[in-house]
């Protein structure tokens, strides 16, 4: 009876288990094949990522630029007028050395020149001399000729009166006067002086030189004005003021060093040299710039020195109402990209009134308000599908 209750439990013990996976199986079958498959969905296209801006029209300063480089305006050789010993020398009579209108350079000896001022006016006091003699001659003379009493005797000559001789010591106290005066001029140029506002460029003498009328001495440049010949196309010309009889002012102009607009000189066009360089087919304009040297103390930057090359921005005309696109948006045979109003690609050619360093100023083909793309695309075709994000100041 035991035996048979305990074989009982076993059968039990084995059998539910098995009921139990066996019925679990067929349910998961049975949902499995309720359940239906999930479908594929396309992903929504969003287009090519593109930077784009809105164009707009605006007035445009035409801004023109060049190189050149710095010169004086004015530039002498100093040229003694007179030979003699050097017997004093400024300080500053060196290369560099700056000098204000009127302020001595160097003396020149004196001694032989203060000699001939004398010399020269002892020979007026002797012609006057003469010449006082001459007129008490032609009194004693007029005198005997009316106590003659010869019938008709007519009036005395010029021999009889003395006024021939009298014109002579005349001419000859002019004569002496002369001397004097020049001697008087040789002595104020044994002091050589600086002719305008300058400095030397280069010196070659020496306290004690003996320095010989007509031989130079070294080079003066002018510093109140310096001036920059700058080569430019033709076609630059139109869109700036250049004077001429009819045209007073030139146009004004920004000078840079190359690569550095931190120090800012400022300039305008003085003139055009009239004609066009028969090798480069360039014309050549001439930009002046007041006190380059900040000698009147009233600028801040620092010295526009000789031989400077610098970059020059000329303002020139300003033009209304035009759209200005950058340069890296222009893409082969004056071709832009929009961005249409449902962001596909259109491609453009525009007609192009004026290219600039970092703008090009369109007269036609695109619209005020219009996207333009600023990205790059590789193959880029005509309608495909963009993802814009609007730059509110593109660089």
């Amino acid at each position: 009876m035991t035996e048979a209750k305990n074989k009982k439990r076993l059968v039990i013990k084995i059998i539910i288990p098995l009921l139990i996976l066996i019925i679990g199986f067929a349910g998961f079958n049975m949902m499995g094949k309720l359940k239906k498959a999930p479908q594929r969905q396309r992903p929504p296209q969003q287009g090519v990522l593109v930077d784009v801006i809105t164009l707009e029209a605006k007035n445009h300063l035409v801004k023109v630029h060049a190189t050149g480089t710095v010169q004086a305006e004015q530039e002498i050789s100093l040229v003694p007028e007179i030979s003699g010993k050097v017997s004093w020398i400024s300080p500053q009579l060196v290369s560099g050395g700056f000098f204000k209108k009127g302020e001595t350079l160097l003396q020149i000896e004196t001694s032989d020149f203060q000699l001939a001022i004398e010399m020269a006016r002892a020979e007026i006091a002797q012609v006057q001399v003469a010449l006082a003699t001459e007129r008490e001659r032609a009194k004693v003379a007029l005198a005997e000729w009316e106590r003659i009493d010869i019938p008709d005797k007519g009036t005395p000559g010029p021999l009889v009166t003395r006024e021939i001789q009298m014109q002579q010591q005349l001419a000859n106290l002019a004569a002496a006067e002369a001397n004097l005066q020049l001697a008087q001029l040789n002595l104020r140029r044994t002091k050589l002086k600086a002719p305008f506002d300058g400095r030397i460029r280069e010196e070659q003498v020496d306290l004690g030189q003996y320095l010989r009328s007509g031989t130079s001495i070294g080079t003066f440049s002018g510093t109140d004005r310096a001036e920059i010949y700058i080569p430019l196309q033709v076609n630059e010309l139109s869109w700036l003021k250049i004077p001429s009889a009819t045209q007073k002012q030139g146009s004004l102009a920004d000078i840079y060093l190359p690569g550095d607009k931190s120090s800012k000189w400022s300039g305008k066009v003085m003139r055009s040299l009239g004609e066009i360089d028969p090798t480069s087919r360039m014309a050549t304009l001439v930009v002046m710039v007041e006190d380059p040297y900040q000698q009147n103390g009233v600028g801040k930057n620092s010295e526009l020195q000789n031989g400077l090359f610098v970059d020059i921005e000329i303002h020139g005309e300003e033009i209304a109402d035009i759209i200005s696109i950058p340069r890296k948006a222009l893409h082969t045979d004056n071709q832009v990209w929009i961005a249409d109003s449902e962001n596909h690609l259109n491609l453009r050619t525009v007609d192009i009134l004026r290219r600039e360093k970092q703008q090009i100023l369109v007269k036609g083909g695109v619209q005020p308000g219009e996207k333009l793309v600023l990205t790059t695309l590789s193959g880029a075709t005509e309608g495909i599908l963009l993802r814009p994000v609007l730059l509110e100041n593109p660089q």
